[in-house]
């Protein structure tokens, strides 16, 4: 009787010993939780890395421009784009709405700038009569007000202009000539947006865009060799369709873009606006 009387006592003692455990147990698991969201001694949590999306890239619009020569024959704009080149101008000659051509060139951030330079090149005998063209005369000065839309049309009218003029850009030599990215620059530039001179400076500049989703007034670029990747380009007009000067002895004209020897080139499209 004793021993069983006993034996109920420890086991009370027991009992009461793997309550006494459980709940400290109990505790300290409760304490590391609470320290663990106070922030000692948790880990602190890694943040999500995104990807950057790629800076947005838009040309400048240009500034004062000087406008020389009216020409009934394109070969003698082209002999003034020329001398200006060997002035270190990008010049470009274009279609005036009389049908005379004209040249364009220069980039000044004033008027008296503009007007200073043109005068040293008449007194040098390289122009006569000159205009200084004002940043608000361009299309890309209305863009504010009439969107990108209206800016697009207007770069496809203008690239309209050049179609059947011969691929005369430079004159006489392949070295002082303007290639197709002549057209290109000059197009743009007529907009009032500062698209650089090369083509390879061209695709650089611009935000890539899928072939698919290309818009009017988007460049499309082509590959003509190995060993320079980028070496054609051309202004997309829509339904798979871009103007371009496709070389020497050629005029400037509408190709499609789906066409394989085209597609065969193709290296990719950018966007400027």
């Amino acid at each position: 009787m004793k021993k069983t009387v006993k034996s109920r006592a420890v086991a009370k003692v027991d009992a009461k010993r793997r309550v006494a455990f459980a709940g400290m147990f109990c505790l300290m698991i409760c304490v590391f939780f609470l320290s663990a969201c106070g922030g000692r001694s948790a880990a602190p949590s890694r943040p999500e890395v995104r990807p950057r999306p790629p800076a947005e890239k838009k040309l400048a619009n240009l500034g004062f421009t000087i406008q020389a020569g009216a020409f009934s024959r394109v070969e003698n704009a082209a002999r003034l784009t020329d001398a200006l080149r060997l002035q270190g101008l990008d010049a470009y000659y274009f279609v005036s709405s009389s049908g005379l051509f004209k040249v364009r060139f220069g980039n000044f951030s004033t008027k008296t700038a503009a007007r200073q330079r043109a005068e040293a090149l008449r007194m040098a005998g390289v122009i006569v009569e000159f205009y200084i063209v004002s940043p608000e005369e361009y299309a890309s000065a209305r863009r504010t007000t009439l969107g990108d839309d209206y800016l697009r049309d207007q770069l496809i009218k203008t690239a309209k202009e050049f179609i059947g003029v011969p691929y005369l850009w430079g004159g006489t030599t392949p070295e002082n000539g303007f290639d197709c990215s002549g057209l290109v620059m000059a197009v743009y530039q007529l907009n009032g947006l500062a698209l650089p001179r090369t083509s390879r400076d061209q695709f650089e500049a611009g935000m890539p865009v899928d072939r698919d989703r290309m818009q009017k007034g988007d460049l499309v670029f082509f590959a003509n060799g190995k060993n320079d990747p980028i070496s054609h380009v051309g202004i997309y007009i829509g339904n798979s369709r871009f103007i371009h000067a496709p070389g020497r002895g050629k005029t400037i004209r509408i190709d499609l873009l789906s066409s394989r020897f085209y597609t065969n080139r193709y290296m990719g499209s950018r966007t400027y606006l």
